[in-house]
């Protein structure tokens, strides 16, 4: 496999957009983003998580951004998985100064991504608007569980934690977006359609928390239910898993692959285990290297692939040289 070098005008003059990428071959994506605040000083142990950072220490996120361009990675996500207007403000900001800072995460990620480009013009990298789940803004670990009491998408809070966010980084100009660490379909088909009322022509890919088993959805519904809708949303151009053990991938694609045949993603963490009364990780035993697991799921599919919680730079760079070498 060889390493992509599209010139981000090279399809008639149009911006490169991620199917063009996918079609082409493996795609890298970032790592963890708290991980790497929490090595360089930053406390993320709070409810906002690494988007305090956005606010606390805007220079370091820049920097993380770009030290995973220059590990290999080709898209990163935005640090606003967790920023949503409703956690922002009951963090003490005012609606318009929420607003700010989530526009401030999609900033951060452009301008490194401007700056990588300028460097290397030879290479396309994306920025992709990071979108996580209703149980992200409770911020009690039900992101992994999807035991969250409300009635999707008609309540309130729900599109209040959502759609400003999606405002916010359509308004910045950003037309990719990771939905991810979804525990439930109907979450996902919530998001896609928020997404294609507010930026019809954007592209996003839909990454679902499952279980150990790697056949069900952190709610417990099936997983290939959610991949066979994904196959039917022309707005989605991957559908995948993230933040799960590098072992349930391997269980987790056969099912993906049996129900679309889009291009898959794939990006775990490292194997270890959140608490959420303390909102610290521990680890499982379970530390099988998403560099040296990623050739097979290459081979099973997977087109999108990176890091998520407790990986880093080093091992995307590591990542990158065996899965585009």
């Amino acid at each position: 496999m060889r390493t992509l070098s599209v010139s981000a005008t090279s399809f008639g003059g149009e911006p490169v957009r991620l199917s063009d990428l996918l079609a082409r071959g493996p795609v890298v994506l970032d790592g963890a983003m708290g991980t790497e605040l929490d090595a360089r000083g930053v406390d993320t142990r709070n409810a906002l998580w690494s988007a305090r950072a956005l606010t606390t220490a805007p220079d370091l996120v820049r920097e993380v951004h770009s030290d995973y361009l220059d590990a290999g990675a080709r898209v990163i996500t935005t640090n606003t998985y967790q920023a949503t207007l409703p956690a922002l403000i009951r963090s003490g900001e005012d609606a318009a100064g929420a607003r700010r800072v989530i526009a401030v995460g999609a900033r951060l990620a452009k301008e490194a991504a401007r700056r990588f480009g300028e460097e290397h013009p030879e290479e396309s990298v994306l920025v992709a608007g990071g979108i996580g789940p209703y149980g992200a803004y409770l911020a009690d670990g039900s992101e992994y569980t999807g035991a969250y009491d409300i009635d999707i998408p008609e309540d309130p809070g729900f599109q209040e934690v959502h759609l400003p966010r999606i405002e916010v980084l359509v308004g910045e100009g950003i037309h990719l977006f990771a939905l991810e660490t979804i525990p439930r379909l109907d979450e996902a088909q919530a998001l896609v359609a928020m997404v294609k009322g507010l930026a019809p022509r954007a592209e996003c890919w839909v990454s679902f928390q499952v279980r150990s088993d790697g056949a069900r959805l952190a709610d417990g519904a099936p997983l290939a239910e959610a991949a066979a809708w994904g196959a039917q949303e022309e707005m989605v151009v991957a559908v995948g898993i993230n933040c799960v053990a590098p072992g349930v991938v391997a269980r987790a694609l056969p099912v993906l692959r049996a129900a679309t045949g889009k291009p898959l993603a794939a990006y775990p963490n490292a194997g270890d285990l959140y608490d959420p009364a303390t909102k610290t990780w521990q680890s499982t035993g379970d530390r099988a290297g998403i560099p040296a697991l990623a050739p097979s799921w290459i081979d099973a599919g997977v087109r999108l692939v990176g890091g998520c919680c407790r990986t880093r730079p080093a091992q995307i760079s590591e990542l990158a040289r065996a899965v585009c070498p």
